[in-house]
């Protein structure tokens, strides 16, 4: 594995002087949200922010590469990120976790996983694991869409075919983009034909498609057949400096539907993150009464009062 440092070298010089003009020292009132460009953490982020600043704090949300929030985790200059997918984020993570730098919080997604996912139609026709896929080869052309070369999906599925594990050997993967490969997805389904492509939950897909995943004894794609944990991460200084933040990130979570039901609002159906973030809080009391357990404002007084107080409950 390799040392943090030189991991982020190469993609330091353009994020770090950013980061320079908007730096924020970590203080009792000031919040500093790491955000690489994906909606579901881009809603999630917001929601955090709405629900603190009724309690007195400042936040900003910075919206830059995955490995340079890594490296501003490291530095200071960025106190909380809401995206940590693991394992596939480990190799950024674990140096740093390692020398002290990095606090692994919460699970804020639960059943996160991508995997290869068919119609539930063709599900309903037998075809529910890898194992049944290369028996219907010519139903599929032989084909598998993923959503861009490169990506670890596929390195997944190219080494399985180097290795013609459950039969893949004479397939082919279709490399396009995740539009590309949804766009195919729709069009076979529109037209009840048979197509394979890589899926994963949370997002919108598993909302607007009507789609199953197949089971995979192999686990080509991680533990629990692509199970991914979706972490908080947090700056270690910041959080022996905040102890009531690290209270409230350890309560803050959502399940994979309601993930994939930002990433629709937000992602496809295009509605400002604001508006977004606000319905979501407002349609869930409970929820949010459960994430400010413990949780004061910055002047000690319990956090779901002054909350109430900002929202349409």
């Amino acid at each position: 594995m390799q040392p943090a440092k030189p991991l982020f070298a190469l993609t330091l010089s353009a994020g770090l002087s950013f980061l320079a003009a908007t730096q924020v020292q970590a203080a009792d009132d000031s919040v500093v949200f790491g955000v690489p460009a994906w909606p579901g953490i881009t809603v999630k982020t917001e929601i955090a922010r709405q629900l603190l600043e009724p309690l007195g704090y400042q936040s900003q949300a910075q919206d830059i590469g995955l490995q340079v929030i890594y490296q501003g985790l490291d530095s200071g200059d960025v106190d909380v990120f809401l995206g940590a997918w693991l394992p596939a984020q480990n190799p950024m993570l674990e140096p740093l976790e390692a020398d002290g730098s990095i606090q692994r919080l919460a699970t804020n997604v639960t059943g996160a996983q991508m995997t290869l996912a068919v119609p539930d139609y063709v599900y309903d026709q037998g075809i529910t694991s890898f194992a049944d896929l290369d028996s219907h080869r010519d139903e599929f052309k032989g084909e598998i869409y993923g959503f861009g070369a490169g990506s670890a999906a596929s390195e997944i599925l190219n080494k399985a075919i180097d290795e013609d594990t459950w039969g893949l050997g004479d397939w082919t993967l279709v490399d396009t983009s995740t539009v590309g490969m949804l766009s195919a997805a729709k069009s076979a389904i529109a037209n009840h034909e048979p197509i394979v492509w890589v899926g994963w939950k949370p997002h919108w897909m598993n909302l607007e498609l009507p789609m199953r995943y197949l089971s995979d004894e192999k686990n080509l794609f991680g533990e629990g057949n692509g199970a991914s944990d979706v972490r908080t991460l947090m700056a270690s200084d910041y959080a022996e400096a905040n102890p009531n933040l690290v209270t409230f990130f350890n309560q803050f979570s959502f399940t994979s539907a309601e993930q994939s039901w930002m990433i629709q609002q937000y992602g496809l159906d295009e509605k400002p993150v604001a508006e977004v973030a606000k319905t979501w809080i407002e349609e869930h009391p409970d929820r949010v009464e459960s994430m400010l357990k413990d949780v004061t404002t910055l002047d000690g007084e319990p956090a779901w009062p002054e909350v109430k107080k900002t929202f349409s409950f």
